[in-house]
């Protein structure tokens, strides 16, 4: 989108022109946001001064009319003709210190860096007409006649570049001019991509504009953060290219942007935050190709492979993965959907947003503004006659009635819950209401999962534990001569950190027949837990336990994501 659209956007919302008069100029033929800005102007609807006005108070930077000013300094003594070409700036001279320089696009951040390393002083960029300082700048450097001095008005625009080295942004209005503070906005996607984030952070502190990536789980401050000056053009532009409303900064707002970094897809679900200092931008990143992961990638071993691969090819039932938000619940859900998805069968999702497109099918969005909640778009999935369907989380009793319903008319069920461990998901259901008999019938299994970072495979090493950390497994430490344990030392691939990527360590319960009679009887999380440990079900810190062992994570991030079965008296 080029700052033409942002100016549109800017004039419409603080209504210098109506919607129908920029309806009625598309309907004449005005084809994209430059022409249309130009019509605009040519037919009086849109005033230059308004909008350099306007510019000024988006981006809190003074504006002046260039006719109005005494421009007999010699400009030579700052800045030469082809720098002042260069950037279309020109030097207005020096004020307590500071040297003032006119420019046209407020977006043009390269002008300012470069103007004040080369002056040596601190720059202060004011806003002045994009015609006036090319006229001034021929006036006063090409000797160009001043009779000849008539600045008028003009409309402020410049087009997008194209993007940074294997960085394509997917929107309108995309051409070949190099504004950087597009270019650093691209780069700041490319690097998180690149590290493999998971999330950008962009947040406005009293003192800095702080720039975090989160990596495999962890937030990693950037070595070089955007300066804070930089903070107002930044969000706006991250705001314009997610659609999102650049007026509206006292409200949180939810964007979406699609990028192409090194010939991939990828999907930037944004949302902004008023804070006190400014708006707060996160940045998730939506990788396509996770859809693909296999259940052993997700961290399955053989074993628990084997029964779960079972659990998803039931013909009905419902089947819940619990944990809190962050532990790849939904990322294991569209798994399950990929290995299941055949031609015979017909699978229709209801997600709170879409994250992924997947090929073969439907996906419902929930829009509460339309009504569309999950229960209601639920109640219209069932006349569609699927034989899966996947809620992306059961929430009220309304939706977890209807799940439960067509689970038992011969549908098959997948959604998530926000829960500590996989037996806590059955009394989650009662205390939203769901009779107990219900749940006892209809619930196959919960298996509750947190993700733990991976030793990176290119630098890992065996290890000796200390005696500390085997008494924290739990482990006997006559075993741990045949155990594996690794630790990664840090390389190029994981940059430095010793690990790369995460996978989930889970915990499988199942409802079996006993388990169902004591849910029916009104049993507790802390009962049905027990129960399932006697017959066999391994907790999450077992399951920690055994991939530590087997040497594909370490001790510490097993200890952090789990706790230790408490004694029962």
């Amino acid at each position: 989108m080029s700052n033409a659209s942002l100016i549109i956007q800017l004039v419409e919302s603080k209504q210098l022109v109506s919607a129908d008069q920029i309806e009625v100029l598309k309907r004449s033929g005005a084809d994209g946001d430059e022409a249309l800005l130009a019509q605009l102007e040519d037919k009086g609807f849109l005033k230059r001064r308004d909008v350099i006005d306007l510019l000024s108070e988006e981006f809190a930077m003074p504006a002046v009319d260039l006719s109005e000013l005494d421009l007999s300094a010699d400009p030579n003594e700052w800045i030469g003709e082809e720098l002042a070409r260069r950037y279309n700036a020109y030097p207005l001279g020096l004020e307590n210190g500071v040297v003032q320089i006119a420019i046209s696009d407020p977006l043009e951040v390269e002008a300012i860096d470069g103007l004040t390393h080369i002056l040596k002083r601190q720059v202060e960029p004011v806003l002045a007409d994009a015609r006036q300082i090319s006229k001034v700048i021929s006036i006063k450097y090409g000797g160009e006649s001043e009779d000849e001095y008539a600045l008028e008005d003009e409309v402020v625009t410049r087009s997008d570049p194209l993007a940074a080295d294997g960085v394509t942004m997917d929107h309108e209005g995309l051409d070949d001019d190099d504004a950087p503070i597009i270019r650093l906005v691209q780069v700041i996607i490319a690097d998180a991509i690149r590290l493999r984030a998971s999330d950008i952070h962009l947040e406005p502190l009293e003192p800095r504009f702080r720039l975090r990536y989160r990596v495999d789980g962890v937030l990693e401050e950037a070595p070089s953060p955007p300066p804070k000056r930089l903070q107002l053009p930044i969000v706006s532009r991250i705001k314009v290219m997610g659609k999102m409303s650049i007026a509206e900064k006292r409200l949180p707002q939810d964007g979406r942007i699609q990028v192409r970094v090194d010939e991939v897809d990828y999907d930037l679900r944004v949302s902004s935050l008023p804070t006190a200092y400014g708006e707060s931008i996160v940045m998730r990143i939506l990788d396509k190709s996770g859809l693909m992961l296999g259940l052993p990638e997700l961290g399955f071993l053989q074993d628990d492979q084997a029964v779960f691969e079972n659990l998803i090819t039931l013909p009905d039932g419902i089947v819940l993965v619990t944990g809190p938000t962050g532990s790849g619940k939904t990322t294991t859900l569209y798994s399950c959907l990929n290995y299941i998805n055949k031609p015979d069968r017909k699978i229709i999702t209801v997600e709170d947003p879409i994250e992924y497109q997947m090929a073969g099918i439907n996906q419902v969005p929930v829009n509460r503004k339309t009504g569309m909640t999950f229960a209601a778009a639920l109640k219209a999935m069932l006349r569609q006659a699927p034989n899966i369907i996947m809620i992306g989380e059961i929430r009220d009793k309304e939706t977890a009635e209807i799940a439960i319903n067509a689970s038992l008319t011969g549908h098959m069920v997948f959604s998530t819950l926000h829960t500590n461990d996989a037996p806590s998901a059955v009394t989650r259901l009662v205390d939203i209401g769901v009779k107990p008999y219900l749940v006892a019938t209809s619930l196959r299994a919960a298996m509750a999962q947190r993700l733990v970072r991976r030793i990176c495979p290119d630098c890992k090493e065996p290890y000796e534990p200390s005696l500390h950390e085997v008494s924290a497994l739990g482990l006997d430490p006559s075993l741990v001569g045949s155990s594996n344990f690794m630790k990664g030392l840090g390389c190029r691939t994981c940059h430095g950190h010793g690990v790369k990527g995460r996978f989930g360590i889970f915990e499988i319960f199942l409802i079996q027949e006993e388990i169902e009679r004591a849910i029916y009887t009104g049993a507790s999380a802390a009962q049905l837990r027990l129960m399932a440990k006697e017959m066999g079900m391994r907790t999450m810190r077992d399951d920690g336990v055994r991939k530590v062992v087997g040497g594909y994570t370490s001790v510490e991030e097993v200890l952090s994501v789990t706790v230790a079965e408490p004694t029962v008296v």
